[in-house]
C-alpha cells in the first residue's frame, strides 16, 4: 500500500509538472501580454527551484523525489522570456540567466554553502509567492495569471509532503513543501477572486 501511494504521488506529480506552466504560457501567448504576472515573483521562484535541485543533487536524493523541478525550471525560463518579450526588452533576460547558471556551480562548492542556501531558498520561495500576491492585491486584476497553474502547484506540493515523509523525512524539505502548499492555495484563491469576466487567461 505504501509503495503504491509513493508511486502514485511521484508519477502524478511528474505528470502534472510536465504541463504545470503550460496554461500560464498559453495565456500569455494568447493575450500577447504579461499582465498579471509578477517578474520579481518569477525570478524568486526560479532561484528557489535552482537551489532546491542543487541541494537534492548534492545529497544524492532519489531522482524521482525532485525530477519535476528541472522540468519546472525549463518552463519558468520560457515564462521569463515571454515576460521580457511582451514587456519589450528580451535582452534584459540574459544577465538573469547568466547569474542562475553560474549559481549552480557556486552552490556545490561547500556543504555549508548548499545548506545555508537551502534554508534561505524557502524564504526566497515564500517571497516569490508574496510578491505575486502583492502584485494581485495592488492591481486587483489577475490578468493572464493562471488559476489552473497555481492550483496544480498546490497539489504537487501536497504530493511532495507525502513522498518526503515516506522517503528522506528531511525536515528542511518537508517544511518547504508545507509552506509552499499553503501559499499556492492562497495565490490560487486570489487569482480567482480578481478574475475579470472578460479575461481569457485560462
Amino acid at each position: 500500500m505504501e509503495a503504491a501511494l509513493l508511486w502514485f504521488c511521484n508519477w502524478s506529480t511528474l505528470a502534472m509538472c510536465a504541463a504545470l506552466k503550460l496554461p500560464q504560457i498559453h495565456a500569455q501567448l494568447a493575450a500577447r501580454s504579461a499582465r498579471g504576472v509578477s517578474l520579481p515573483s518569477l525570478l524568486l521562484e526560479l532561484a528557489g527551484f535552482l537551489v532546491f535541485v542543487r541541494y537534492q543533487c548534492y545529497y544524492g536524493s532519489p531522482v524521482l523525489t525532485y525530477l519535476e523541478f528541472p522540468i519546472l525550471i525549463v518552463q519558468d525560463v520560457v515564462l521569463l522570456l515571454c515576460v521580457f518579450h511582451f514587456n519589450g526588452d528580451i535582452k534584459r533576460a540574459a544577465p538573469y540567466l547568466a547569474v542562475f547558471v553560474s549559481s549552480w556551480f557556486v552552490l556545490g562548492l561547500h556543504k555549508g554553502v548548499i545548506d545555508l542556501a537551502m534554508n534561505l531558498s524557502t524564504l526566497v520561495s515564500v517571497a516569490s509567492k508574496l510578491a505575486q500576491l502583492q502584485y494581485l492585491w495592488k492591481v486587483q486584476d489577475s490578468g493572464t495569471a493562471s488559476a489552473l497553474t497555481w492550483g496544480l502547484s498546490a497539489y504537487t506540493s501536497a504530493a511532495r509532503i507525502v513522498t518526503t515523509l515516506m522517503t528522506s523525512g528531511d525536515l528542511a524539505v518537508l517544511s518547504r513543501f508545507v509552506i509552499m502548499m499553503v501559499l499556492n492555495i492562497w495565490v490560487t484563491v486570489t487569482v480567482l477572486r480578481y478574475r475579470k469576466p472578460a479575461s481569457k487567461a485560462e
